[in-house]
């Protein structure tokens, strides 16, 4: 299921950024003006704009409405682990005073060619 959510995200951040880039300006008029040709458009003259604002609405909200979904299973998640409840248990634990498995090291004489460090 998140890996579903994920991919409409992911979908949805794309076509936002697509359509966003495909927008004319508010200053888009003045240019097609002066002869730069911008003005003719697949949609007509508004309708490309009506239609191009619904789309980048829609797709808006879709990615918003992914991003609180995913927030809330990445919250939610039963197999997450906690930094601080690990540590609170860790204090909350006893400790010994010395493990009673681990053999204590043997003492070797330091070889007689080499300095020992004092």
């Amino acid at each position: 299921m998140e890996n579903l959510i994920t991919v409409i995200h992911v979908l949805a951040s794309a076509a936002v950024i697509g359509l966003v880039l495909l927008q004319h300006g508010k200053g888009a008029d003045m240019g097609a003006a002066f002869g730069s040709g911008a003005s003719g458009s697949l949609f007509g003259v508004s309708g490309s704009s009506n239609f191009m604002s619904r789309a980048t609405a829609i797709c808006v909200a879709v990615f918003f409405t992914t991003s609180l979904t995913l927030a809330y299973m990445s919250g939610h998640r039963a197999d997450r682990v906690s930094v601080v409840k690990s540590i609170t248990t860790e204090q909350a634990a006893p400790k010994s005073a010395a493990p009673a498995a681990v053999p204590a090291p043997a003492n070797k004489p330091a070889p007689a060619n080499k300095e020992v460090p004092q």
